[in-house]
């Protein structure tokens, strides 16, 4: 019997060894390239193995807090406290008809709901579940993640365009330009952070974190609210869901998607919203550590936990604010969350460069640049609030019948107080 079944139960905070035992195995009889394609079969079965039933709950479970921070029920129905709804909705849309336009692109049009996965499954292979639970770890896993993750707007495009549609094309194009406003922000946010940290691996911001004894979202509230954000967008999901404008668009770039290939999209959707939320809780919660409690609770836990938080509060926006509009969207990017993102990139250098060259008591300073910080986080937004805000609290205008000389009621009383026969 392996020795990890006879390990004590807390040993389960590291599921590594599980991957580790079958790869020495293999490794004792087996080439090396051979134990590598193993490990690395392990960990990508694993993610599959996590990822599809947790989709499925998560349907319910965004359908279900949405309903009630709305004050409605929900799925109430289908099953106990409605929990077979997303098994209902996955029959449907299976036995539904995929219809195709005449004058789509063929070929084009069947290969977007097939390419959006990749991206979504491939950026899961750089996020630690623990100290040593992580598929790859890469010294460069910030510029991975950034990297697999634009790729998605090219499916998104090719959807637009195969389609022959110009609603679902005017979807497209929309994508591409919020994307690559966003992406912006979201690259100087974690520009911020590898500045700050002086790493770019995943694993290592979480150390960092740990060994200072301090969060990200503490010491960077900005930058962790020019991630939430940024992620909003990049994943269409409200207030920032312009590419799917149903009331302007009909429904964006896949608009004339039908059966199961709609629900690749929607799924890939609630996908890449779990991976950026664990992502969120990865930068800015330190992932898996928790001040010591990941000693005793095992640390993909304690990241689940996180996650949901995060997670949470991505349908807390969905479930209370109003859509943007294209304009306000883009004015928000380039005029607030840019400039800030530049602003904190240049504060992350300067409070680096004084950690390291005059070697300050990082007990003392750090406490006090997370002060700093929030300050001017606080100016910042509050400098945005008023101008852009600046005429929002002006008293309207008066018609302009009212008050002209012809029309409205003073032109009634002139005529009804001029002599007969006059003009």
């Amino acid at each position: 019997m392996s020795a990890w079944l006879l390990a004590a139960w807390y040993d389960l905070r590291d599921l590594s060894g599980i991957s580790r035992e079958i790869t020495e195995w293999v490794a004792s009889w087996g080439p090396e390239w051979l134990a590598s394609a193993v490990s690395g079969a392990i960990g990508a079965i694993g993610i599959l193995a996590v990822i599809g039933p947790t989709l499925m709950i998560l349907i319910w479970t965004e359908r279900k807090v949405i309903a009630r921070l709305q004050v409605r029920y929900g799925p109430n129905r289908v099953g106990p406290r409605g929990l077979l709804q997303p098994v209902a909705d996955a029959v449907k849309l299976i036995l539904k008809e995929e219809l195709v336009p005449r004058a789509a692109d063929k070929w084009l049009f069947f290969l977007p709901p097939v390419l959006v996965f990749i991206p979504a499954l491939l950026v899961w292979g750089v996020l630690p579940f623990g100290p040593h639970m992580q598929v790859a770890d890469l010294n460069v896993g910030v510029l991975f993640l950034l990297a697999v993750s634009g790729t998605n707007v090219l499916a998104v495009f090719i959807a637009g365009w195969a389609s022959n549609n110009k609603y679902a094309l005017f979807g497209a194009m929309r994508v591409i330009a919020m994307t690559i406003s966003y992406e912006i922000a979201m690259v100087l946010a974690l520009l911020t952070v590898v500045f700050l940290t002086g790493t770019m691996s995943i694993n290592g911001i979480v150390l960092w974190q740990q060994q200072e004894d301090l969060i990200l979202i503490v010491l960077l509230p900005m930058t962790a609210l020019t991630f939430l954000l940024g992620a909003t967008a990049e994943l269409n999901r409200t207030p920032m869901d312009i590419a799917e404008a149903e009331s302007e668009i009909v429904a964006g770039y896949h608009t004339e998607y039908s059966g199961m290939r709609f629900g690749l999209f929607y799924a890939v959707e609630l996908a890449n919203t779990l991976v950026m939320s664990a992502f969120m809780a990865t930068f800015f919660l330190g992932g898996w550590w928790l001040w010591g409690l990941d000693a005793w609770v095992p640390s993909w836990i304690i990241l689940l936990v996180k996650t949901s938080l995060v997670y949470f509060v991505f349908i807390w926006l969905r479930g209370t604010l109003p859509r943007l509009r294209i304009d306000q969207l883009m004015t928000f990017c380039w005029k607030l969350l840019v400039p800030a993102g530049l602003l904190f990139v240049a504060i992350a250098a300067v409070e680096r460069t004084l950690l390291l060259e005059y070697a300050w008591d990082r007990t003392i300073a750090l406490p006090v640049m997370a002060v700093i910080n929030a300050a001017v986080t606080v100016a910042v937004i509050g400098a945005y609030a008023r101008v852009t805000g600046a005429g929002a609290h002006r008293a309207p205008a008066g018609p302009r019948m009212a008050r002209g000389r012809l029309g409205g009621l003073r032109a009634a009383r002139q005529l009804a107080q001029a002599p007969s026969g006059s003009d």
